[in-house]
């Protein structure tokens, strides 16, 4: 009768989720984790060199997230290969939420020219996107532009010999303007370069004849009036500067695009870590002084769900790879 009885009492525990420890302890194990998470600094890479858009982008929020998550968050600046070294060393790190990634519009165009050592897709987990800007045409001080109109005269009447300067072949900023080149039936050399710092220089000694950039990697130049913006790639003006008109207004052409920044993860990351991350991420993006970071840098708050985050990001690398196609796009 005890044996029974002790027989009975263990089943009845079974039933009612007593004996998990048993049964499921990788579960278990995997859930205490996420409990205590994070219990240590969270690192957020970000796979270009300190000063530009990404740079500028990352920073705010990674001190922003330290609040509501409790813990430093470390921005680390992992430049190279077209930014795909940075990715690949997220991709490559364990999926535990202490590891994440500072992506933009040049991680979903990398992905279409470069070989890279993860898939955009398959290798990351999408946390959150914040926010969303348009690229500026920026003419060199002495002889450049007086507006986009006439840069398009120019590149019409001399195909191949307006020069722009970009941060790398096959990032949104080559990739933009090749798609604007297809739109409008022009042709421009890209002249790349390995950082912001070099292009600033030959932009302003007239090496070059404009840069197609973000408002947060050339706003030095742009708030000292040392060169001037002709138009905006974004389909509508932005309030930094509202005299300065779209391409789509200033030359008639159907063309904008607008880039993006978020967050992405090792794949494999756990639910509730990303859940509770892209809860921390649009709360610092929903904060006043966030959005005030945004609007000086020309930026507009663009928060997702998870979810919605990744069928974004599907369409874009979609998208940018059917411009490489037409516009016949390598990385070199």
């Amino acid at each position: 009768m005890t044996v029974s009885l002790r027989r009975r009492a263990l089943l009845a525990g079974a039933a009612g989720g007593l004996a998990t420890p048993f049964l499921l302890p990788a579960a278990q194990a995997e859930a205490a984790s996420e409990t205590a998470w994070p219990d240590r600094p969270i690192k957020l890479v970000v796979p270009f060199t300190p000063g530009g858009s990404n740079d500028a982008i990352a920073r705010p929020i990674a001190d922003g997230l330290q609040g509501p998550l409790g813990q430093p968050v470390v921005v680390e600046n992992r430049p190279g290969a077209g930014a795909t070294l940075g990715a690949g060393y997220v991709a490559n790190a364990a999926p535990d939420g202490y590891t994440l990634l500072l992506a933009s519009s040049t991680f979903a165009t990398g992905s279409v020219v470069h070989k890279t050592p993860y898939d955009a897709l398959r290798s990351f987990e999408p946390v959150a996107r914040i926010c969303a800007a348009p690229m500026l045409i920026v003419t060199k001080p002495k002889g450049g532009f007086r507006d986009m109109k006439a840069l398009v005269e120019a590149a019409r009447a001399h195909p191949g010999r307006l020069q722009y300067g970009t941060a790398g072949l096959g990032g949104i900023g080559h990739f933009t303007m090749e798609a604007f080149n297809v739109a409008a039936g022009l042709k421009m050399e890209v002249v790349p370069y390995s950082g912001i710092a070099p292009t600033q220089a030959d932009l302003l000694a007239g090496r070059i004849d404009f840069l197609i950039t973000t408002l947060a990697s050339v706003s030095n130049l742009v708030s000292s009036n040392k060169v001037p913006v002709i138009a905006y790639t974004g389909e509508q003006r932005m309030a930094y500067a509202p005299d300065v008109p779209t391409i789509r207004e200033a030359t008639g052409i159907d063309y904008a695009v607008d880039v993006w920044w978020g967050i992405l993860a090792p794949k494999g990351l756990p639910r509730p870590i990303r859940q509770r991350l892209n809860a921390a991420v649009n709360g610092v993006i929903a904060s006043p002084d966030y959005q005030r970071f945004l609007a000086v840098e020309g930026a507009r708050p663009a928060p997702t769900e998870p979810e919605e985050f990744g069928s974004f990001l599907q369409k874009d690398i979609e998208r940018w790879r059917r411009v490489a196609e037409v516009a016949n796009i390598t990385a070199g």
